[in-house]
């Protein structure tokens, strides 16, 4: 059994709660630009510290009127936005627990969420959410209130509370302590219904106090700023919100997927923070343009010479020649994807899936570290993570400052630390099974600990798949290469049981309408599944991905679908993750054609 600890660095605060970071840095800096919201001109507004202070503690006493006590639950089903983060931190100014809601949440999602956590009050969106809630309040009977952004909820609060006291406020402020309840985070699940993960104050304390020291050149070097654009329901997000009010770094909201690239260039960020599928997106869609614009074998170039530029970096010695080669395409290439990224952005921070080798050497080749990290809702967000100075492409890192890992027997990675969760909401039997009597999460990933630390995802202990021949095979491997095609949207590698192993694999639509229009075709994805040159690039993509395991677990075969896997219809969740057991039992025709 193999185990790697980080011993603790620095004290973590046995008092207080997450509100304290807000009222400190209005105290210490009152007019630092601690938010920018977007204005009417595509520009940006800044709200100060001491302005954020302020509307916080306005719309808390709002809440207070409203008659939200201490320890309520208070739903929030919204898009990433200035108004998520500050009905956050009021929720918890006014000592209640904040529930956080995927805007694209069926109806019976929300209600199980609302009913589960048994919420007093919801702050929705619009009225797109307001009509998908409306309907289930008869069977809420806990629910007493819905605001909606759009229709004046921050104006009628702040106005409702007027009367509420700044004493009264302040003691509800400081009721919590590091052990009371901060946030009911439902996992998106892909299996079963969602779990409320109990995140106290303290996790994220713990969690923050070394991650924002360990990633200071990130958070807290002169200047620093992000623009958010991941749902703030997700765990990465809003630890990033908590973060960046921590260490005081000016932070943008935007959940205008189709414009961020133009919202980007204006806010100008120094870092990001993005799944996986983001970072393909963009090399995909710049690997396209380049294609159609007649320099496809330039960028090709240009990007086998980045990943070994950033290979050598590790190895120490750069060659003359790739320097060379390097320092051409940096003005050739590298500038204009720097430059889609704001073209101020020296790092990224990628997580909720495992990004893949070839991606991480090509972004750090081109002047964009992508730092890899692994955690879990469960945890905090944050585990282990890839730093600046400590960075092994192809690991999530090392544990983080006072966290211990664990491989056991079954090769399933264990963790202790600070920013592990309480336990499951009304579910001691899912917690008891997920934290044992030693105090060890047991996270479902198979993993890797290396002689120094750094820690390798290898798989879903649940998802490892046995042939007949007895081979087990990790899917994520071939499916994360697979997915390096600028055509593949998503992967599914099947094989449990089976002779040998195949795979399902659908279509990135944009992708597609590009290179159907290079090459003179016409008709949908569907109308083209059994085209050869489609098949052929699917092929070379299978190819490529083969290289990295032995015969044994390659793809013999495959099955292009004729359309995408998508959210609505349950096959991912909402931070892009397929849900296997749901694909596999929609298609299961699709499957056994493979074997027949």
């Amino acid at each position: 059994m193999r185990e790697y600890t980080n011993p603790q660095t620095i004290t973590i605060p046995t008092t207080g709660n997450l509100t304290d970071d807000v009222v400190r840095n209005a105290e210490r800096t009152p007019d630092r630009p601690q938010f920018a919201r977007p204005d009417e001109e595509g520009g940006w507004v800044d709200v100060s510290c001491a302005e954020f202070l302020a509307e916080v503690s306005a719309l808390a006493k709002g809440l207070l009127a409203a008659g939200i006590e201490a320890g309520d639950r208070v739903g929030l089903l919204s898009r990433t936005r200035y108004e998520w983060t500050l009905f956050d931190y009021a929720i918890w100014f006014a000592g209640a627990v904040s529930v956080p809601i995927y805007e694209t949440s069926s109806a019976d999602q929300i209600a199980w969420i609302l009913s589960d956590s048994g919420a007093r009050a919801l702050v929705v969106e619009d009225a797109d959410h307001l009509a998908r809630v409306e309907p289930l309040r008869a069977d809420l009977p806990a629910l007493e209130h819905v605001w909606t952004i759009t229709d004046g909820a921050v104006t009628a609060l702040t106005a409702s509370g007027a009367g509420v006291g700044d004493a009264e406020l302040e003691e509800r402020r400081t009721t919590a302590g590091p052990d009371d309840l901060a946030t009911l985070i439902y996992t998106s699940g892909t299996t079963g219904k969602p779990k409320g993960c109990m995140l106290t104050h303290g996790n994220f304390g713990f969690e923050l106090g070394v991650a924002v020291e360990e990633l200071e050149r990130l958070f807290d070097t002169e200047g620093s700023s992000t623009l958010l654009f991941l749902p703030l329901a997700h765990v990465f997000a809003r630890i990033i919100e908590v973060g960046t009010i921590k260490a005081g770094t000016r932070v943008g909201h935007s959940a205008d997927i189709k414009n961020l690239l133009p919202q980007l260039a204006t806010f100008q960020p120094t870092f990001v923070l993005a799944v996986p599928r983001v970072f393909e997106k963009v090399f995909n869609t710049a690997s396209q343009r380049a294609t159609a614009d007649g320099k496809g074998r330039i960028f090709d170039r240009a990007a086998e010479v980045a990943i070994a530029y950033s290979r050598a970096l590790d190895g120490g010695r750069v060659p003359l020649r790739i320097r060379a080669q390097h320092a051409l395409f940096s003005r050739l290439v590298y500038a204009k994807l720097r430059t889609a990224l704001g073209g101020s952005c020296e790092y990224a921070v990628s997580g909720g899936a495992p990004l893949g080798e070839r991606l991480g050497h090509f972004y750090r080749g081109i002047g964009v570290n992508v730092l890899e990290g692994y955690g879990l809702t469960e945890t905090t967000a944050a585990l282990t993570v890839n730093l600046p100075d400590a960075q092994k492409i192809g690991t999530v890192g090392r544990p983080l400052p006072g966290t211990s890992v664990r491989v056991a027997d079954d090769g399933e990675l264990l963790f202790r630390g600070g920013q592990v969760f309480t336990g499951y909401w009304n579910n001691p039997k899912a917690t008891a099974e997920a934290i044992d009597a030693d105090g060890w999460f047991h996270t479902g990933d198979v993993g890797e600990i290396d002689d120094e630390g750094f820690v390798r995802i290898t798989g879903r202990k649940k998802e490892i798949l046995v042939t007949a021949g007895g081979k087990n095979v990790a899917p994520a491997v071939l499916e994360d290469r697979v997915r390096a095609s600028a055509l593949v949207s998503q992967c599914l590698v099947v094989g449990d049981g089976q002779p040998f192993i195949g795979a399902l694999i659908t279509i990135d639509e944009e992708a597609f309408s590009a290179w159907a229009e290079q090459r003179g075709k016409r008709g949908s994805v569907a109308d083209l599944i059994d085209d050869p040159d489609l098949r052929a690039e699917i092929q070379a993509a299978v190819d490529d991905a083969n290289k990295t395991v032995s015969k044994a677990e390659s793809i013999r075969k495959f099955t292009i679908l004729p359309h995408d896997w998508t959210e609505d219809e349950g096959h991912v969740t909402a931070s892009l993750k397929l849900k296997r057991h749901v694909v596999m039992r929609d298609y299961v025709e699709e499957i056994t054609n493979l074997y027949s």
